[in-house]
Order: structure tokens, then sequence, then C-alpha cells
């Protein structure tokens, strides 16, 4: 797929709302990641910003947007309401899917927190069309029904002070029959605040995606 450098505010129409998304498409992308963001958090999030902008550099597209409405996210349960977030995730797969500039593309997942859980259901709902997972101090344990049908390769990355989360993700880590990492970064907490943990986080992020956004992974070992 040969493109020039695109870069786009997107309106994504799903069957019942019109969702605000960010499209960043470099030249000649090897695969288009979508961010699942974590409850309360959405396209402008400044960390999956972050990790999105390094993907870029390494030649991912990328597509941030809102999973739920305005009005949505200032009903306080909605950011909590997994199943409602994983439907959005997927119908915004589909629109991807069908995107005249990105259609075809391999496609990965990247959750934080809450978002992991709605990037893992998607992901099982999607079997083998979504080639990459990565977790970024996320919950996957509210997928947990969901885990072993995962087929997409599965990182989980969490910081070593972030214990509590460190225990949900090894709990689920066991779940996983596919391809799996979990990748515990030394001396950062949650939300990877302290200095060089977030670029650890995308650095470490790109190259899974990377590795797992081709078309034959098989070939790899």
């Amino acid at each position: 797929m040969n493109t020039e450098e695109q870069n786009a505010t997107v309106h994504i129409s799903l069957k019942d709302v019109v969702l605000e998304g960010f499209l960043d498409i470099p030249s000649d992308p090897k695969g288009l990641v979508l961010f699942s963001h974590g409850s309360g958090s959405g396209r402008l999030s400044p960390r999956n910003n972050y990790v999105s902008n390094i993907l870029q550099q390494k030649g991912i597209a990328t597509l941030l947007f809102d999973l739920l409405t305005e009005s949505e996210d200032k009903i306080y349960k909605n950011r909590f309401d997994i199943e409602k977030l994983t439907h959005r995730l997927i119908e915004t797969t589909q629109w991807a899917q069908q995107h005249q500039k990105i259609k075809g593309l391999p496609l990965g997942y990247f959750g934080a927190s809450t978002g992991a859980a709605s990037a893992l259901r998607a992901a099982a709902f999607f079997g083998t069309a979504i080639k990459a997972v990565v977790s970024r101090g996320g919950r996957p344990d509210l997928a947990m029904d969901e885990l072993s049908e995962v087929k997409a390769s599965t990182l989980f990355i969490v910081g070593s002070r972030d214990t509590d989360v460190i225990s949900m993700n090894q709990r689920a880590y066991e779940k996983l029959k596919c391809r799996k990492k979990l990748e515990i970064i030394p001396g950062a907490g949650h939300l990877f605040e302290e200095p060089g943990k977030l670029r650890a986080v995308a650095e470490i992020s790109a190259t899974w995606f990377l590795r797992w956004l081709e078309k034959n992974p098989e070939n790899y070992v």
C-alpha cells in the first residue's frame, strides 16, 4: 500500500452514533492500530497520543477515537460499560476495514486501563483478523470469559509499582492461549508518569506491533 503521509479528523458513522477520531497514516503504513481508551479518556488522551506518535514514526497508522459521545461520557456508568465499549470498538473496526485509505492493512489494538478489556473482547470477536494487542496498565481481568478465544499476539505492559494491576494481569495472562508476553517496567506506576517510562511503553509496543502486524506472523518464533 503506497500512500503519502496523511493526518485527518474523521467522523465514524456507526448504527446509532457518530464518533470523532484522529486518523494518522504514515507513508507506506505497515499496519493500523486502533486505540481503546480507559475510563473517562478519549482521542485527546495525552498518553495515548504520545504512544500513537511513536507508532507513526515507526511506520504504523493509528486511529484514536472517542468510544463515547460527549453526552454519553457525562453518564459515569457508561465509562465502565465494557460491553458497550466493546461493541463500539467492533463497529469502528468494521468501519476501518471498509475505509478506502486504510482497508486491507493488518490490524492491531492498543488498550489502556479498562480499555484493554474492550480491546481483548473485540480481538476475541474478530479472531485472526486482529494480529496484535497491547495492554498498557490494563484491566484484562474484565475480559476473563473471552481471553481463551483471543488469537492475536498479546502483550501486557504493567509498571512494577502498580502491584494490584500486576496481580490482575497475571491472572488474566494464564487464561490466554495465544502468543503472549507480560512486560513489567521497573520503577513505573499505573500511569507511567515517571521520566522515560512512557517512552519505554511506546518503544516496546512499537516493537511488538512491527513484529506481529505481518501477513504471515507464523514465520516468527
